[in-house]
Parts: C-alpha cells; structure tokens; sequence
C-alpha cells in the first residue's frame, strides 16, 4: 500500500519555478526499501518522471522534493485507499 501527498506547492517570486514537497506513505517499513532502491536508485527514477509530469502540468519548471515515510493504515484508509 503506497500513497502520496503534496506537503506544499509554491512558486519562487524570483524566479519560473515552482517547490513542490511530497511525501510517499507506505504502510510498512520494508516497501521503504522497496521505494527508496539501492542507493536511492527507485526513488531518483520516480522523482524524475513525476518531476517531467508535473512541469508538463504546470507549463513551468519544478524543483520537486521527496520523502518516503511509513504511516498506519489509517492515514492511507483516510487517503482513500484499502
């Protein structure tokens, strides 16, 4: 069970980019593993595809930060997912 949110979205005043923080739940400690791969390997590569998504949404430049937490079911039942 893998879930995500977006903490926050913002575009720098200075400059077309826009920060977008999200975090990746996970339902148990090994599927951390599992998403974050050897030397962050997984992680890099669904950062870069969600990073080219998300600008090609936005028409806009993305600095796109994540983070792979592990929650109780609860959260993701409450993120619609069972």
């Amino acid at each position: 069970s893998v879930a995500v949110t977006v903490e926050e979205m913002k575009k720098r005043e200075d400059k077309e980019i826009v920060d977008v923080s999200a975090v990746i739940l996970v339902e148990k400690e090994s599927q951390k593993g599992i998403v974050i791969g050897a030397g962050g390997s997984m992680l890099k590569q669904v950062g870069m595809q969600a990073r080219s998504d998300i600008e090609r949404l936005l028409g806009s430049k993305v600095n796109l930060t994540l983070w792979v937490k592990r929650d109780d079911v609860s959260m993701l039942t409450r993120l619609g997912y069972e």
